[in-house]
């Protein structure tokens, strides 16, 4: 089933870059399950907004780039998994999260990446490792494509990265978003938390009712700017990701891994496809049973299969 035709169903149905680092106050976060994300808190001042992100464990840096209507907390069990050897960076990119969430701001993916490169800069982390999702994807490459040399390798799930416009699985439904009943749906519904989030999993069961919790708490009413600024980008940003995609060959040499989840209607297979005719020597891991949130559903075997790949890469990357 298309995403066009799913999204009518789900319709009918329902400026100073200094370096400013602190602890951020949990009690300002008390909704914030700390078993769950047992991470300290931390925040970075980036172009006057406050960007929280997650910094732990030692050793080789993993990046890992959110997409919507997530932040931070999608990653928490593969950071878990993964902090014991390597260290892993996680942002809340602005409005998502625990991060600022100004209702007027550049929330266009460029803009994103333009201060994923300032955090990456400030935090002087070397020679990374980048994990992205979603609008993530778009996001990450576009500081790696710009940064090649401090870029190690990709992890890619469930993202895209070329023109959506001639595309009627994206366009059928970018025209209702950008439409009054969009902004309405978007802004006062919550309708990507509520009503996207759960139809995108492969197994709705694997989005229990306190994770749900933990991605609508922080797109409460009046802070959901940036969910429906990304919907836009579905077409506003085509020109930004197609110049990305032409510029891929940059990132050539680097070793690209994908994990998919086969059940994602909205971001589906087809798109996988895409990716393995243009970079044909990278890993591919598929889930059948898994979603557009694979990374949710399947924490433990991603994390698996992460360590594998940085392991056996580290022997070639350390050749050339």
């Amino acid at each position: 089933m298309c995403w066009g035709v799913d999204v009518l169903v789900l319709l009918q149905n329902n400026a100073d870059n200094s370096l400013r680092l602190y602890e951020m106050k949990p009690q300002n976060y008390d909704w914030v399950d700390r078993k769950l994300y047992p991470f300290e808190l931390r925040s970075i001042n980036i172009g006057g907004y406050n960007l929280h992100y997650v910094d732990e464990g030692a050793g080789d840096t993993v990046v890992f780039v959110h997409g919507t209507p997530e932040w931070s907390f999608a990653y928490r069990d593969i950071i878990k998994a993964l902090r014991s050897t390597y260290r892993c960076v996680a942002i809340d990119l602005l409005g998502f999260g625990l991060s600022d969430k100004p209702a007027v701001a550049d929330y266009s993916c460029e803009a994103h990446a333009t201060r994923l490169g300032t955090f990456i800069r400030q935090l002087q982390v070397k020679n990374i490792t980048l994990v992205a999702n979603d609008f993530g994807g778009g996001i990450g490459l576009g500081y790696a494509i710009a940064n090649p040399t401090n870029v190690a390798r990709v992890i890619l799930i469930n993202t895209w990265m070329r023109s959506l416009k001639d595309d009627p699985h994206y366009a059928v439904p970018a025209r209702i978003i950008n439409s009054w009943l969009g902004r309405f749906l978007y802004q006062q519904m919550n309708f990507p938390v509520n009503t996207i989030m759960p139809a995108a999993y492969g197994n709705k069961k694997h989005l229990t009712k306190q994770i749900h919790a933990h991605y609508k708490r922080p797109l409460s009413k009046g802070y959901r700017h940036a969910t429906f600024a990304f919907a836009k980008q579905l077409m506003d940003a085509s020109p930004w990701w197609e110049s990305n995609w032409e510029k891929l060959d940059v990132l050539r040499d680097k070793p690209f891994s994908f994990f998919w989840g086969m059940k994602d209607k909205f971001v589906p297979p087809t798109e996988m496809t895409r990716w393995q005719k243009k970079l044909p020597e990278a890993f591919f891991k598929t889930f059948e049973d898994a979603g557009h949130f694979v990374h949710e559903e399947k924490a433990s075997e991603i994390s698996e299969a992460i360590g594998l790949f940085m392991s056996k890469t580290t022997n070639a990357l350390s050749v050339q």
